[in-house]
């Protein structure tokens, strides 16, 4: 970014909230994390409630007024949930639907029906990645553990060559592809091009992820040769259905919100004139709302009535999917409250004004600005929002190309070594029946990996494109 880019950006800004040096604001951003992490880690407080408090210590400590603290924390919780809100909604409707009917199963029993041997490991992260697009993390492991464990001890295989695959593809998903939310939040603060971004993010996933998956699981195997536990062989979600909807409409439906949103991005490209009718409609039909809302409805009849599903059962599906959601919503609400109190007190105008005249590339610094935060909270989603109000000024003259790159250098930097500030750790940890010692050696080496060849794929894309 050039200086008179910045002297534009900051005329066009509006005043701080807080009228504190580079210094003091450096140490505020530092206080508001550290408030975070100490109440996460050390008093078990919910993320929600961490981050209000952690924004509040962070306008206290820029010298801001507490008043205006509360109108920035709010303003961003709001605009956040606005932005992202329906669209979590939509993608736990669709992954509680997808579980339900059975298409979940039939995406694994079809695929594994096909693969074994050498191939398993493979087999595990197509899988994996297909079913992560539509859903949350959290609810891509639960709905895959059956899978990995029984198919671990069926095959006698390592729990590890299985397992690892399964996890990196979930979590390439979730760090780097739109609708999750994190990347949406991300684009939303950079006003990034969400098409450019899903192009990208495929490209940079696909060698992350096999790389972190099955070439790792290799590795990962050796260090920790343990078994499938008995005690967590659970049922599949599907078992007492008589009836599944097939493959090909499963994948459909999984696959429609993405095809609407690159095919957005392709008339964009194509067309490139935003009051051309055509591409007025294809902005509205690829827009991420109206694409996972067509997915939901899709799903009604592609998975729902397969499976035997009435109207009053697939009402109660989407309630299903949609009561788990609060403490995420409230968790990425507040992720963007902190955010905007960052901004707004003047803390992502000092990293501008600090790093202008840096050598390093902007990539780069939005890469290891989510890697602090991300081992300070121990959140992929909370690394990545507030990193995205931090940067959000860099991505004030570049093209759509590289501001999309800039998303997904913060959505890799977010996934670095998950440890036990992150409840993804323990998760892995208590389904897998591993000790901490070999969590650390499996599950955090693998998201290090990922994060680290996600970035430099990234880095390498923004020196070419």
């Amino acid at each position: 970014m050039t200086r008179l880019s910045v002297e534009m950006l900051a005329a066009d800004a509006p005043p701080p909230i807080s009228t504190a040096g580079h210094a003091q604001l450096g140490i505020a951003a530092l206080v508001g994390i550290a408030v975070i992490v100490l109440l996460i880690t050390k008093f078990k407080l919910h993320a929600f409630l961490a981050l209000t408090i952690g924004s509040l210590a962070l306008g206290a400590a820029a010298g801001a007024p507490l008043d205006k603290v509360l109108t920035s924390f709010t303003t961003g919780l709001g605009a956040t949930v606005a932005s992202v809100g329906v669209l979590i909604a939509l993608g736990a409707a669709l992954g509680r639907l997808l579980a339900d009917s059975g298409g979940a199963d039939q995406i694994v029993d079809t695929i594994l029906a096909k693969a074994g041997g050498r191939a398993m490991p493979w087999a595990m992260v197509l899988i994996a990645s297909v079913i992560g697009l539509p859903i949350f993390f959290e609810v891509g492991i639960v709905l895959l553990i059956p899978v990995v464990l029984m198919v671990a001890k069926r095959g006698n295989y390592s729990l590890m060559r299985i397992g690892i695959p399964a996890l990196a593809g979930l979590s390439v998903m979730h760090g780097l592809i739109p609708p999750h939310p994190g990347p949406l939040v991300a684009i939303s603060a950079l006003h990034a091009n969400l098409g450019v971004t899903l192009a990208f993010g495929i490209l940079v996933a696909v060698p992350t992820v096999i790389v972190g998956g099955p070439l790792f699981s290799k590795v990962a195997a050796r260090w920790v040769d343990v078994p499938a536990p008995e005690r967590m062989l659970p049922q599949r979600p599907s078992q007492e259905l008589t009836r599944r909807p097939s493959f090909a409409a499963t994948l459909f439906t999984i696959l429609l919100p993405v095809a609407l949103m690159l095919l957005k991005a392709l008339v964009d490209i194509v067309v490139d004139d935003p009051a051309n009718t055509t591409q007025r409609a294809f902005d509205v039909v690829g827009a991420p709302l109206i694409a996972l809302l067509a997915a939901v409805l899709v799903g009604f009849f592609t998975l729902g009535r397969p499976a035997g599903f009435s109207k009053e059962r697939l009402q109660a599906t989407v309630e299903k999917g949609l009561m788990p959601i609060a403490g995420i919503l409230l968790i990425v609400g507040a992720g963007g409250g902190f955010k905007q109190t960052l901004i707004d007190c003047g803390v992502g105008r000092m990293i501008l004004d600090v790093s202008k005249d840096w050598s390093i590339p902007a990539v780069l610094l939005a890469w290891l600005i989510a890697v602090v935060i991300r081992l300070a909270t121990g959140s992929a989603t909370v690394a990545t929002v507030s990193a995205a109000g931090l940067v959000a000024p860099l991505a004030a003259d570049m093209s759509s190309a590289h501001t999309a790159l800039l998303v997904l250098a913060i959505g890799t930097g977010s996934l670095f070594f998950s440890f036990v500030n992150d409840a993804g750790f323990w998760l892995v940890k208590e389904y897998f029946g591993l000790t901490v010692g070999q969590t650390v050696k499996t599950w955090s080496i693998m998201e290090t990996i990922l994060s680290v060849v996600g970035g430099a794929l990234v880095l390498v894309l923004s020196l070419v494109v």
